[in-house]
């Protein structure tokens, strides 16, 4: 068998990979591209393979990164069955056609600002009219159950406790008489987080194909109730909104379990009026409470108080734009949970663009932010950015509670690796990560699991009979590289703005001017060195 990687390769998004067994080809995932425009504009380029040649796409989750491109999948002529868990069916069913309404806005303004250099039209990647028609592709197959993909092919989801139905994907190929087991890890879940099962327990793999967007860093434990109550009464102490950018999926109803958990014990102010100003987060925590058997028994038991639908009086829920729009002209502090999570798109712009220039407000990040995002530069320290077009002021407090992530950490992921035995992988594939992330995940797994490690990179072949397997290198130039190389340039670029800003000031206000400068010039050469690290440069 062949297993083509074509997403998620050196890089942390558009999660997608080819497998061909007895020349019948299978997808597992078919994600879109996120971050830079460099590496945005993958999604709009021809797919590698002919979408009429592939027969199925198992999906692990509706994260657009994991299923985003499957509407241009059947655009361009694919005609099988899209086989996801039953909640990764209802997501999908949201949250595509909220991609193909951003990627039709995103053509219109693209193509007014091109039509006036004289440039011809931009298309949408796709229209909403091609997602709703990707959706009657979908079958829901349960966890835990096993069923065939193909004559050759067994299947079964495993719970990944990522999002409400995230999957791991175990896969058996049978190929002359030899038969091989595929493990996907797709994105894993942290343990002992709210709401959602632990992610499940591998037996045993002859491949292991294992995310590692944290493979480089650890949670923080800690009380996570207490540190957001500290942050929202020091916002409304200073008499300001928090403004919390959340993704609409996942995080913005851990963040609900925990205000309800907050309000319940009584240490949450009932006055305090606690907003969801995201039409997507809305319709996905009403699929969160549709899919409640897939909850943890912890949730369950507090759900069960209020007859699995919670009465949370200062609730309050953003419908249309303009009540959105009104929260910015509102007297009161309030809490405002709204898209996207890395504060790139959405109605989360609109609340940032009014509240960065006010001392008295807090913007909170509870999630991963991935370099060129405005989330990275705001977390970085630039007192300057760019929101709507409009360069504003950043004197809002910018605070970020780690340990929120979706993702398992490089210790839970090491732990998860390490429990595969029976048998262990003759290989692990290290995908969906940044490159110092990567390396240290392969560091830490061939010496403390003992296993056979490689990261591919995007267009790689890895030729498999039985447990052997041969990597055939891509001739694609390593765009990967390259994507990361310019995220790289573009985050010094703006922090060397901010740090010539800060050696002016020096320079003007204070006496020691020049010990001031060198001091900043020292930080903006250790920056340096600490991006180039994963490259030898430097």
């Amino acid at each position: 068998m062949r297993l083509e990687f074509w997403g998620a390769a050196h890089t942390v998004t558009g999660s997608c990979y080819l497998l061909e067994s007895e020349e019948r080809r299978f997808l597992i995932d078919c994600g879109m591209f996120q971050g830079t425009k460099r590496v945005r504009q993958l999604n709009y380029d021809d797919f590698s393979f002919n979408p009429a040649d592939i027969e199925a796409v198992v999906l692990t989750h509706a994260h657009i990164d994991h299923c985003g491109l499957i509407p241009k999948l059947v655009k361009q002529g694919f005609k099988g069955t899209v086989y996801a868990t039953r909640a990764t069916c209802d997501l999908a069913r949201i949250m595509l056609p909220d991609s193909a309404h951003i990627q039709e806005s995103d053509a219109l303004i693209q193509s007014r600002k091109g039509m006036r250099r004289g440039e011809e039209p931009l298309e949408p990647i796709y229209t909403v009219a091609d997602a709703e028609s990707s959706l009657e592709h979908f079958l829901a197959r349960p966890y835990n159950e096993a069923w065939q993909l193909a004559p050759n092919i067994r299947v079964i989801f495993r719970d990944a406790g990522h999002i409400i139905g995230s999957a791991i994907i175990e896969m058996w190929v049978t190929e002359n008489e030899k038969t091989t087991k595929l493990v996907f890890s797709g994105d894993l879940g942290q343990p002992d987080q709210p709401i959602l099962k632990d992610p499940s327990v591998i037996s045993g793999a002859d491949f292991l194909m294992v995310e590692s967007t944290y493979g480089d860093r650890l949670h923080h434990i800690y009380d996570k109730e207490t540190e957001l109550l500290e942050v929202i009464n020091d916002t409304m102490d200073r008499g300001g909104n928090l403004i919390i950018p959340a993704f609409a999926v996942g995080r913005t109803q851990t963040l609900l379990y925990y205000l309800y958990n907050l309000w319940q014990e009584g240490r949450l102010d009932s006055d305090m009026p606690i907003v969801i100003d995201s039409p997507l987060a809305i319709n996905a925590t009403r699929i969160f409470f549709k899919n409640y058997e897939d909850f943890d028994e912890e949730a369950l038991a507090l759900l069960e108080k209020d007859g699995f639908r919670p009465q949370f009086p200062q609730l309050k829920i953003c419908a249309t734009p303009e009540e959105s729009r009104a929260l910015n002209s509102a007297e009161g502090s309030a809490i405002i949970i709204s898209a996207s999570g890395m504060a790139d798109a959405g109605r989360v712009l609109h609340h940032l663009k009014h509240n960065l220039w006010r001392a008295e407000s807090t913007i909170l990040f509870v999630g991963y932010q991935a370099k060129g995002s405005l989330g990275r530069r705001l977390i970085e320290g630039m007192r300057r950015v760019r929101v709507m077009g409009e360069e504003v002021a950043v004197r809002a407090k910018i605070k970020t509670l780690n340990g929120f992530s979706a993702h398992a950490d490089a210790n839970q992921l090491i732990d998860w690796v390490s429990k595969i035995q029976n048998p262990k992988p003759a290989k692990v594939f290290i995908l969906h990560g940044e490159a110092q992330s990567q390396e240290a995940l392969k560091d830490r797994i061939q010496k403390e699991c003992g296993e056979e490690v490689y990261i591919p990179f995007r267009g790689d072949v890895a030729k498999i009979t039985g447990r052997a397997s041969e990597v055939q290198c891509s001739n694609i130039p390593e765009v990967s590289v390259e994507m990361e190389m310019e995220e790289v340039l573009r985050g010094f670029d703006a922090d060397y703005r901010m740090l010539r800003q800060r050696a002016l000031q020096y320079v003007i206000r204070q006496p020691k001017a020049m010990e001031g400068l060198v001091k900043v010039l020292t930080k903006a050469r250790n920056y340096m060195r600490k991006l180039l690290m994963p490259y030898n440069i430097g």
